[in-house]
């Protein structure tokens, strides 16, 4: 029996002005964090479903665009507030824009800021007392228009839970990808980013980042190695099967594979099979025990000390901070 995978609703608001590749970029990155989802068979993941709010004059924001339609339309889970190309709307428009965004923020949504939009953000009052960053030529602007708002215009982006603001003109993709992060998991983000080809520092980070071997080093030997392992996940491999996969003595392919990845077999080994227990962790229900041996361990004990020691938390302790179940109030109030 297919399971009704639940929907979460974004919101991204358009106003003069405002710039209109933040919009539909976000839009496409939203759709293919979807598609990464679908790739992973994870029906207990949401849906994203992402809207378009026009605002025009001093009305507030109406609906103009879905990504796709139901019979229920749910609460924005998050508004998306853009970078403005043509300065800051008038004073009539702001106050439509802010009443809107305190509604939104009011019934459970995260708001999100890109450059300029921060001054949408902080005439709502919600950035009072609080660190934010916005475009370094307006930074000055910002901190003495609402001097309330502490402006860090160093940062790329200040994460404050509910309220995110970042300071690029095109910041919109990191954006959206920390959102990806919230609600689909670090391994959708990064997958999604791969797909995207670009960068992304998602909160998981602080975890040791997603592994990314080098592939650049030009031994062919090496480089066949490398692949394989890609390819059987790491799993019941020795050092002599290894070697004789690359066509050389242990000692040998021992020495140059040390000097072509910068890590022992066994060092990488280990974080191929730490990569696929994160994504088990974030995107299953399977116990510990039983992921320990999905990746290759044997003894559940050394996984457990291997993965405390690549990512500093024990496997529990990762889930519980990056697993992604059914939405729900606890992962509601994370966001």
């Amino acid at each position: 029996m297919s399971v009704e995978r639940a929907i979460a609703d974004i919101g991204l608001l358009m106003y003069p002005g405002s710039q209109s590749a933040a919009i539909h970029g976000l839009t496409d990155l939203f759709e293919v964090a979807n598609r990464m989802v679908d790739e992973q068979a994870a029906p207990h993941l949401p849906r994203l479903r992402v809207s378009h709010w026009r605002a025009d004059h001093s009305d507030e924001p109406h609906c103009v665009f879905q990504s796709f339609a139901t019979d229920k339309p749910g609460p924005l889970i998050a508004v998306l507030i853009p970078p403005s190309l043509m300065g800051l709307p008038g004073t009539e428009a702001m106050e439509g824009l802010s009443c809107w965004v305190l509604t939104q923020h009011a019934a459970g949504a995260t708001v999100g800021t890109v450059c300029l939009g921060a001054f949408v953000l902080a005439q709502t009052g919600l950035l009072d007392g609080r660190a934010a960053t916005t475009h370094w030529t307006q930074a000055g602007l910002l901190s003495e228009r609402y001097p309330k708002v502490r402006v860090d215009a160093d940062k790329p982006i200040v994460d404050d839970g509910d309220v995110i603001t970042t300071a690029g003109l095109m910041a919109w993709s990191e954006l959206g990808l920390r959102l990806v992060e919230r609600l689909l998991g670090p391994s959708i983000a990064a997958a999604t980013a791969r797909f995207l080809v670009i960068e992304h520092s998602g909160s998981s980070q602080q975890c040791g980042s997603n592994f990314a071997p080098v592939f650049t080093h030009g031994d062919a030997a090496v480089l066949k190695v490398q692949h394989w392992l890609q390819s059987s996940g790491a799993v019941q491999v020795s050092l002599d099967d290894m070697a004789q996969c690359a066509g050389l003595e242990p000692r040998t392919f021992l020495r140059r594979f040390r000097a072509a990845t910068g890590l022992s077999p066994t060092q990488y080994c280990q974080h191929l099979r730490v990569g696929k227990a994160r994504q088990l962790l974030e995107l299953t229900k399977d116990t510990v025990d039983h992921i320990a041996w999905c990746v290759g361990y044997q003894d559940s004990a050394a996984f457990r000390a291997t993965f405390r020691k690549i990512t500093g938390l024990a496997p529990g302790e990762y889930r519980s901070r990056f697993g992604v179940g059914p939405m729900s109030s606890r992962r509601a109030a994370q966001l």
